[in-house]
């Protein structure tokens, strides 16, 4: 542990760390200019269950390729009609993937090693099915969203069955369901059921996201 000490000197001021335990006397010595300690803003807190650390990769990894998928909906739709719409979802999804990733941080979860891939693989479905029509992209969001809803049920269920329920997990995770029911409704609504090939597209989309959260729970 470290403790800070402010000397002033005439127009110039010193910032010096020294252990808090120091057993000898001497001095450290800093010469002109001052010194500042990195902020930090995270708190870490203890190794997290396995049920715990599990989710938190998992969910993360969900987050951000959800993040990709909008970005690439924008990417082809954004000055559309559909843009306002689909800038709401993506909006969300940014909020889902900050929250995420500060959870990693805080627990120090090890983050899928398939992030890169994920990052990738979710702009190119995006954009893929946004330059189908705007049908076909709320198709793949339905597509998306009815797996992750799913899927988070499926987690507030383990969470609730553990001995020491993560309250916290269990608020934002219950939070991101209801938002992402949003998202699938919004899709129905904008007329995803009317895209070409909708079930096959759908049922190819919700496969390829059940693969991606199985890999993302093992590696």
């Amino acid at each position: 542990m470290l403790r800070l000490s402010n000397i002033s000197n005439n127009s110039w001021r010193l910032i010096q760390c020294r252990p808090i335990l120091q057993q000898s006397k001497q001095n450290v010595a800093t010469e002109h200019g001052s010194q500042q300690m990195p902020e930090t803003t995270t708190t870490l807190r203890k190794r997290p269950t396995q049920l715990t650390d599990e989710i938190i990769r998992v969910d993360h990894a969900g987050e951000l390729g959800a993040d990709r998928i909008y970005a690439g909906q924008m990417a082809v739709l954004g000055n559309g009609p559909m843009g306002k719409t689909i800038a709401h979802m993506w909006e969300q999804e940014k909020e889902h993937r900050r929250k995420f990733e500060k959870l990693i941080q805080e627990h120090r979860v090890r983050p899928t090693v398939m992030v890169p891939i994920w990052n990738v693989a979710g702009f190119m479905l995006g954009a893929g099915t946004a330059l189908l029509g705007e049908k076909a992209a709320m198709a793949c969001t339905v597509a998306v969203e009815t797996v992750i809803v799913e899927h988070y049920n499926e987690q507030l269920r383990q969470i609730m069955a553990s001995p020491k329920p993560d309250k916290e997990l269990l608020d934002t995770i219950t939070k991101f369901r209801d938002e992402e029911q949003e998202h699938h409704d919004t899709g129905i609504d904008c007329g995803a059921e009317q895209a070409p090939f909708y079930k096959a597209i759908t049922e190819v989309i919700k496969i390829g996201c059940k693969t991606a959260i199985a890999i993302s729970k093992r590696i």
